[in-house]
């Protein structure tokens, strides 16, 4: 979402490094294009002033630092006050105090509000939680046999819900079922429009004064960029809401709406939809995202969604395997179906430190994520002795896969090669002194312990 207004603050600092020192003349121009660059991403215009002012203030006021370069200086304080902006702590829903927790998910009609309520559902049922969703969008055709069929996809139950009964009704007996069947924690999904108005608001205030909501999420769709901030104040003003989810993230949204949202409600950023899936939901870490604006990565995401997917007793027998020089092809599937659980490739990338500056290369690789499934086609296509020892797969053997695959003779002597290569990598870092697997501990001399 950010690439432009990154590879845009990129070039303001390549042009400070230049620089011997830190002056106030270097520094205001610097932030003069700041300031554009951040106006061309849709932040708000008063955001963007206020945000370039208070950089300034710090930049020209702050003691030079001996140990940072002028354009590591500026990074360092555009950093502190873009956290700031974006919301100085990671905010979740409030799960403790009076149970059950209810959470009514508000906004615009093609927002994202039904899919993020089953994405909520996901996550929180992940997290041993008993969701229930309350479909009560009774205008949008099919918008309760939508939710009906999210639930079921991840074995959440579902309100029954009927277009003839109002919201308000639907929302105080799905909290009694609720209490029946100890449900802890509730999701309304409410209806949208294509624009605000009185009925809207009226039926979530008729909502709101039935039912003790712990939480009225405003669910933004970020693509819409500063209409998605101006509709959120009117929500806050009206609804006094607790949080934002901003959906649609992954696709060509300039950055706008999530760097002004914040500063003009008050309001903090909880989640953020990074795609199509049900698992396509992640906590908003400010810190995280001020950091792959500043093209600084994001490992600790990378590592929680490592971490969420692999499995420690598999990950053990994997050390063990590339150990004794046993991995086989079928164990480099299970590792493509394990990148694939953690999302696109272009989303993994974007949280490795640095890999902006690689983008910008001439001749950078661009992850192309038809040659994952195209691999994935192809293994699938061999035989389970195959996958087991690839060393007799021969011409004849490479055709059948080929033709078995949808691919061809080259494809598969490509993905063959590259699993090659790969071992005997691994055979070299094995080697190596030091290395982590297979190192052997070399004696010390008569008389000296190890620290």
């Amino acid at each position: 979402m950010f690439e432009n207004l990154t590879d845009r603050l990129e070039g303001v600092f390549k042009k400070l490094r230049g620089h011997g020192r830190l002056t106030e003349d270097n520094i205001r121009e610097a932030m003069r294009e700041v300031r554009v660059a951040l106006l061309e991403a849709d932040v708000n215009f008063k955001v963007a002033k206020d945000f370039v002012a208070l950089v300034t203030e710090k930049a020209i006021g702050r003691e030079v630092s001996k140990s940072l370069s002028p354009g590591q200086q500026i990074i360092k304080i555009v950093h502190e006050e873009l956290v700031n902006l974006l919301g100085t702590t990671t905010e979740q829903i409030q799960l403790d105090g009076r149970q059950p927790v209810i959470i009514m998910m508000a906004g615009l009609q093609g927002s994202g509000k039904t899919t993020t309520a089953g994405k909520l559902a996901a996550m929180l049922k992940s997290r041993g939680r008993k969701p229930y969703l309350i479909p009560a969008d009774i205008y949008r055709p099919a918008a309760i046999e939508q939710l009906q069929v999210l639930g079921r996809q991840i074995d959440v139950p579902v309100h029954p819900s009927t277009p003839d009964i109002k919201p308000v009704d639907i929302c105080k007996h799905a909290v009694n079922e609720a209490a029946l069947k100890e449900y802890d924690t509730l999701i309304i999904d409410t209806a949208g429009r294509l624009h605000v108005d009185e009925e809207l608001m009226g039926e979530l205030k008729d909502i709101q004064s039935a039912i003790p909501l712990t939480e009225i999420l405003f669910v933004a769709d970020a693509m819409t960029g500063q209409d998605a901030v101006t509709v959120a104040d009117k929500f806050n003003q009206d609804l006094e809401i607790s949080g934002v989810v901003l959906t649609k993230i992954e696709g060509d949204a300039r950055g706008g709406a999530a760097l002004s949202i914040k500063h003009i409600t008050g309001k903090p950023i909880k989640f953020v939809g990074i795609g199509e899936g049900l698992d396509a939901l992640e906590v908003f870490h400010p810190d995280r995202i001020a950091s792959r604006i500043l093209g600084m990565g994001d490992i600790l995401t990378l590592i929680e969604k490592a971490e969420a997917v692999v499995d420690k007793k598999e990950a053990d027998k994997l050390a063990q395997k590339l150990k004794k020089n046993l991995f086989t092809l079928e164990d480099f599937l299970d590792q493509i179906q394990q990148i694939k659980k953690m999302g696109s490739l272009e989303q993994i990338l974007d949280m490795v430190p640095g890999i902006n500056k690689l983008k910008q290369l001439k001749d950078a690789p661009k992850p192309d994520e038809r040659e994952l499934v195209k691999t994935e086609a192809i293994i699938r296509s061999m035989t389970f002795k195959e996958r087991k020892n690839h060393k007799i797969i021969n011409t004849s053997r490479r055709s059948r896969i080929a033709a078995g695959s949808g691919t061809t003779l080259t494809d598969v002597n490509k993905v063959l090669k590259s699993y090659t290569q790969m071992l005997k990598m691994m055979k070299k870092i094995r080697g190596k002194p030091g290395a982590i697997m297979g190192r052997k501990r070399r004696k010390l001399p008569k008389g000296m312990k190890r620290r």
